[in-house]
């Protein structure tokens, strides 16, 4: 099986690679552009495994032009950019030590030892720079299959790190066939082990948390979570109930996955959220969980949060509340967040002032919003 994709034989990628195959190094793409080529899904970043050292990758590109920089170098890692164009060059290792959170590497000239240190089959699958498949550990069919597995043993490759029981859940709802259900041995594996969660700094799970609710559909994935009690170890109250539903009513009405948007379906009553959410991700979640609870209509909601948030609050009602979506809504929300309060404070001054004068305005506001937004500037100071 070969890889026949335009980044493969883009001017950038091929020089990168002669760069290395010239001094007598091999060059072998691996990980996820190889799994999404072959998957016919997008590729982004292009990883190359080698058995060149970095200080000799360091050494080639700069003899060849190029910029490198040792991004994880401690690691065996080199990022090397030719026009524009970032390329991550990874020496070929394997594991020396382990402790569930990061790995002591050592460096090796077979392929075969660099992939039994990756979490699953699919994922150590490399191709030569002329596309051609290499596949050590018979990972391919794996893949085809659509089927996320772990290489040998589930518990030993959890072990080295925890965080590879949200990389299952969510591998498998980027790539895996929920017709198949979950691979039983992983699940297991995960389950027995998620205690081991709570060794991963919060900004770890909340990042991989934030990628598998981005996926197309999460909700078979979050429910085996639920399930298996792994979800419990992240968010405790959650409930995954709403978020099919959810995501039904997102392709009911052509709105991209939000992964804040699915978390505020099922965080529950969740007060506790730590997934280290940036300060937007978070005021978002925030707002979201506060204006389900209100009974403000469509109208209102595009009003003060906008057509983007008000929208997300009303398809989270519907999923939450399990009952249709107010008719005309997306007619409301547009209406809503186009208006504009014609009451300014200044034609409340000077007969009011301070904390007054912003009550009084807000209590005017509140009978405009009342009013359906319909109320003139004169009709509201008369």
């Amino acid at each position: 099986m070969r890889i026949i994709e335009p980044w493969i034989d883009a001017p950038e990628t091929q020089t990168v690679c002669r760069m290395l195959t010239a001094a007598g190094w091999q060059a072998l793409f691996v990980g996820g552009c190889v799994r999404n080529a072959l998957l016919a899904a997008p590729v982004s970043d292009i990883d190359i495994a080698t058995d060149a050292l970095p200080e000799q990758v360091m050494a080639l590109a700069k003899q060849a032009g190029f910029h490198a920089i040792p991004t994880g170098i401690d690691h065996g890692t080199v990022t090397v950019v030719v026009n524009h164009h970032p390329f991550e060059i990874t020496t070929f290792r394997h594991d020396v030590e382990t402790d569930g959170r990061r790995a002591v590497v050592a460096y090796t000239t077979d392929p075969a030892e660099d992939a039994h240190r990756r979490d699953f089959t699919m994922n150590a699958l490399y191709a030569r720079p002329d596309g051609k498949i290499i596949d050590p550990l018979g990972g391919l069919p794996d893949l085809l299959a659509r089927r996320v597995r772990f290489i040998d043993d589930a518990g030993a490759r959890i072990r080295e790190d925890y965080l590879r029981i949200l990389r299952f859940f969510r591998f498998h709802a980027w790539y895996g066939r929920d017709e198949d259900g979950l691979d039983a041995e992983g699940l297991a594996a995960c389950a027995a082990l998620s205690g081991g969660i709570e060794t991963l700094s919060k900004e770890r799970v909340g990042a991989e948390m934030k990628k598998l609710l981005a996926a197309p559909d999460p909700a078979p994935s979050t429910a085996a979570m639920a399930q298996s009690g792994v979800l419990t170890q992240i968010l405790p109250g959650a409930d995954v109930k709403a978020l099919a539903p959810l995501v039904h009513l997102e392709g009911e009405h052509n709105v991209a996955p939000s992964a804040i948007r699915r978390l505020a379906a099922i965080a529950g009553a969740n007060d506790g959220i730590d997934l280290r959410l940036s300060r937007d991700e978070a005021r978002g979640l925030a707002q979201l969980r506060h204006w389900v609870g209100t009974g403000d209509t469509a109208l209102t909601l595009g009003y003060r949060l906008g057509a983007e948030a008000g929208r997300d609050v009303i398809l989270l009602r519907g999923a939450l509340l399990e009952m249709p979506l107010p008719g005309g809504w997306q007619g409301d929300l547009a209406t809503g967040a186009a208006a504009e309060f014609p009451v300014k404070a200044a034609d409340l001054m000077p007969a009011f002032s301070g904390a007054a004068l912003g009550a009084e305005l807000k209590r005017i506001e509140d009978r405009w919003i009342a009013s359906g937004l319909v109320l003139t500037r004169a009709e509201l100071l008369g």
